[in-house]
């Protein structure tokens, strides 16, 4: 395997993306969805990208990519269709020490990008290591009609339940029980049913009095 698997908190750090089309502007949206500070070089950036410019959500660089445009950064993201360039890129970010991943090219990559089926929390990231996009595309699909938003509801939940148990008690290990009772007696077809009635009645039998379903979602908001 030559890729380890993680997930990146990026909130906060500098992001930079290389190239203004299509494909740049969906990395930057990811980035931002992530609360990264992105910079866009760029010299033909398409409106999308002039439009977040403008209101001061990323940092644009109208002109060609220079070496220094890499200082300070975590990582970068090259999404132009000049392949010197992208290999440039990589290059420069090499001798940095900065994470780098260059738009369908692996060869140019520490990292790579998997295709990603996001509900709520819920992440679920799938990746060829490079060698089919095609196939992880198919699989998210597959997965998005698997787990469908009722999930990113459900950890809303749990997560307000697990807060509200770690308030009385701080060792988690002592509720492990009570999650997987939620778990086995369907609380996710409960929530995909907006079963509110069996929801309460089912948090009553397995938490005890003062879960209440929507008192509890309506916290996490």
């Amino acid at each position: 395997m030559r890729y380890y698997p993680i997930y990146l908190d990026i909130r906060d750090r500098n992001c930079l993306v290389v190239g203004g089309g299509s494909v740049g502007s969906r990395k930057v949206e990811t980035l931002l969805d992530c609360g990264a500070k992105v910079t866009v070089v760029s010299i033909d950036a398409g409106e999308t990208l002039k439009k977040l410019s403008d209101r001061g959500v990323i940092q644009m660089k109208e002109r060609a990519f220079q070496s220094a445009d890499l200082d300070n950064m975590f990582l970068v993201i090259g999404a132009t269709d000049n392949e010197a360039l992208n290999f440039e890129i990589y290059a420069a970010a090499r001798r940095r020490g900065v994470l780098c991943n260059i738009a369908d090219r692996p060869e140019a990559c520490n990292f790579v990008l998997p295709s990603i089926v996001n509900r709520g929390d819920l992440i679920i990231a799938i990746s060829t290591s490079g060698k089919s996009p095609a196939f992880a595309k198919k699989l998210r699909k597959q997965l998005e009609a698997q787990f469908g938003s009722e999930y990113a509801e459900f950890l809303e939940l749990m997560g307000a339940i697990r807060k509200k148990l770690l308030s009385k008690d701080h060792e988690p290990e002592a509720h492990k029980h009570l999650f997987y009772q939620l778990l086995e007696r369907d609380l996710v077809l409960l929530i995909k049913n907006a079963d509110i009635e069996n929801i309460n009645a089912l948090l009553l039998d397995v938490l005890g009095d003062g879960y209440d379903f929507k008192a509890l979602i309506r916290n996490t908001s």
